[in-house]
């Protein structure tokens, strides 16, 4: 599964990110965490090395150096889900928890095979209703499962 790709950074007060994605959604996404878990990541709390954030080769990442960079599947996952949004990856988990197929992901969800393509690879966003309606529908077939 590949994530949009980054079409505009504008570093804020680290540790908080200004993205614009290829969906054409624009999210502000604080990266703290990461900065905390991989030593690597750790100069990024200098404010001056922060504000360098620069669009990696080809808006596949958020480059600051050649040594410190974070991938756009990760920082679109995180965008998604702090502003509340299903993710691709939790669609994807989804599918699979299921063993669903497209064609029958589709059809439980009223779309598109196509459309389904579309959120489980995140070239389109998956809309929070749709988010809603996988987690309704697996609620329904657990009490049917149970019963």
């Amino acid at each position: 599964m590949k994530a949009p790709l980054i079409t505009s950074v504008a570093a804020k007060a680290p540790p908080c990110l200004e993205l614009g994605w290829s969906t054409g959604e624009t999210y502000l996404v604080d990266i703290r965490q990461p900065i905390e878990r991989f030593k690597v990541l750790a100069p990024l709390q200098d404010p001056t090395i922060f504000a360098g954030a620069t669009i990696g080769l080809w808006g596949h990442s958020i480059a600051w150096s050649d040594e410190i960079d974070l991938g756009a599947d990760l920082l679109y996952n995180l965008c998604r889900s702090q502003a509340g949004l299903p993710t691709p990856s939790e669609f994807d988990q989804w599918i699979k928890r299921n063993h669903l197929s497209l064609s029958k992901a589709a059809e439980c969800l009223g779309l598109s095979r196509r459309m389904v393509a579309h959120y489980r690879s995140g070239s389109k966003p998956i809309p929070k209703l749709v988010g809603l309606a996988c987690k309704g529908w697996e609620a329904l077939h657990r009490k049917e499962e149970a019963a």
